[in-house]
């Protein structure tokens, strides 16, 4: 039997492409025909663009007929998530107030894409302003699961990883402030990965709400082609001038033979679902066998004063955001309104403690990488959770708050390290469960190898939700 075009890496389409067995257009149809039948199930994607998607598509296809393939990703299908600017669509941030708009400028990661010839099929949802761990807003309602449309993909990037996961597009570029690519691969079983700060340059984009926490990153079925589109959207850019310093960090010579990685299964008492703890462990057992060493052990950071202080850098975020635009906020959801209220609550020298806080932990990392390779950690610490609910109320049995389900992922992004989150085996119910592997700045080729010589011995991508029976 012939396996549908749609199911076909980035990475297998282009030797295809090359070999003259298919072409970028025919790639692109099987694509929509995949969109128009599961789409509607799960509601990721919320914004197309068919007709410049097939011309794109006919291009490519010339291109490869003549042998000038701009890029690995020539042809290849890519969604971007709907808090990013793209020139030729809407950018809504999930939020009434930005229905129409529509930037003058594709985001930096996003015209990279295309400018390597990469076919965007549409935009993906998100949460309003891309603040929560599940996906829905009042503009295109709930995203859901491909793996059980009952439950959420998480989010932000929700609708990335849910696009992925059915096969409407290989490629998709998401965004993580505190988690946001990580939880929901975790959840939806693809690849994330969230690079070092400013490895991929941030211009032309909405304000942040989250310092400088926010970074671009693809999601993708399989390490190599998170690899390839990582390879076009990544490099310096003088208009961030940090990520003068990533190419820098980069440039660092990767670690030859067993790496030293740490395991961390859980954060002390914070409650973690115990199927996620299994499969994390048998994973990290996995990699031991590939020759690593691998110990176990407590996280040697202290991170508490970011219980108190993380919800306060969103509050903060909006509060600010709404004093720039407030026909912006007249519009808003009301949990987004008083989230700015308290925000406006907060001090000056509040803000600034918080800083001050983020500069330690970047200068704490450094030491702890000088003994280890690589971190090891769940990617979330609950299972996916109802599609309508921000985030589940109980783990193991333990009620907890909006971010219990999240409590590994947002250091990492204060911190400004890069992280992969990888699938792990699934639930007994067939739910995606997936790990991370933090790594010191500049380690993002590091921690891509050793994810693709963990998937060469335990691969996952020939996993694919039942959706024509949901």
């Amino acid at each position: 039997m012939t396996e549908p075009l749609w199911q076909l890496s980035a990475v297998e389409l282009q030797r295809r492409f090359r070999e003259r067995s298919l072409t970028p257009l025919a790639a692109a149809q099987a694509c929509l025909a995949r969109l128009d039948a599961v789409n509607p199930k799960v509601n990721a994607v919320i914004a197309r663009r068919d007709s410049a998607f097939l011309a794109e598509a006919q291009a490519a296809t010339r291109r490869h007929a003549q042998g000038k393939p701009l890029s690995g990703i020539d042809g290849v299908p890519l969604t971007v998530k709907d808090s990013l600017f793209t020139a030729d669509q809407p950018t809504t941030w999930g939020t009434p107030a930005l229905r129409d708009f529509t930037a003058d400028h594709d985001e930096t990661a996003v015209g990279r894409a295309r400018a390597a010839g990469a076919l965007l099929l549409g935009k993906t949802n998100v949460p309003e302003f891309a603040l929560e761990g599940y996906t829905a807003n009042p503009l295109f309602g709930v995203t859901r699961n491909p793996w059980n449309p009952v439950l959420t993909p998480g989010g932000s990037s929700g609708g990335a990883v849910a696009a992925v996961a059915c096969g409407m597009a290989p490629l998709a570029i998401g965004q993580d402030g505190g988690g946001s690519i990580r939880r929901p691969a975790s959840h939806a079983g693809v690849v994330g990965l969230k690079p070092s700060l400013s490895a991929v340059p941030r211009e032309h984009v909405l304000p942040s709400l989250l310092l400088d926490f926010e970074v671009i990153g693809p999601l993708t079925r399989s390490v190599a082609d998170a690899r390839l589109l990582f390879a076009v959207m990544r490099g310096p850019s003088p208009l961030d001038r940090s990520s003068l310093a990533a190419a820098h960090a980069a440039a660092t010579p990767r670690v030859a033979g067993p790496l030293r990685i740490l395991y961390v299964e859980r954060f002390g008492s914070a409650p973690l679902d115990r199927e996620i703890a299994a499969s994390v462990g048998a994973a990290v057992e996995h990699l031991s066998a590939l020759g690593h060493r691998v110990e176990a052990g407590a996280l040697p950071l202290d991170l508490g004063f970011y219980a108190e202080a993380w919800p306060q850098i969103g509050q903060i975020g909006l509060a600010r955001l709404f004093q720039q635009h407030p026909a912006w906020e007249a519009q808003a959801s009301q949990k987004y309104r008083d989230m700015a209220e308290q925000g406006r609550r907060l001090s000056a020298p509040r803000l600034w403690q918080i800083l001050e806080h983020v500069k330690q932990l970047r200068r704490d990392t450094v030491p702890l990488f000088r003994h280890i390779d690589a971190i090891v950690l769940p990617s979330a610490a609950a299972l996916p959770w109802t599609a309508e609910a921000a985030f589940p109320t109980h783990i193991d049995g333990q009620e907890v708050g909006p971010r219990g389900h999240a409590v590994y992922t947002g250091w990492v992004n204060a911190a400004g390290l890069p992280a992969l989150a990888l699938p792990c085996a699934p639930s007994r119910e067939g739910l995606p469960i997936g790990m991370q592997v933090v790594g010191p700045y500049g380690s993002d080729d590091q921690l891509l190898d050793l994810g693709a010589a963990y998937e060469a011995a335990h691969p996952w991508a020939h996993r694919w939700p039942d959706l024509e029976h949901t």
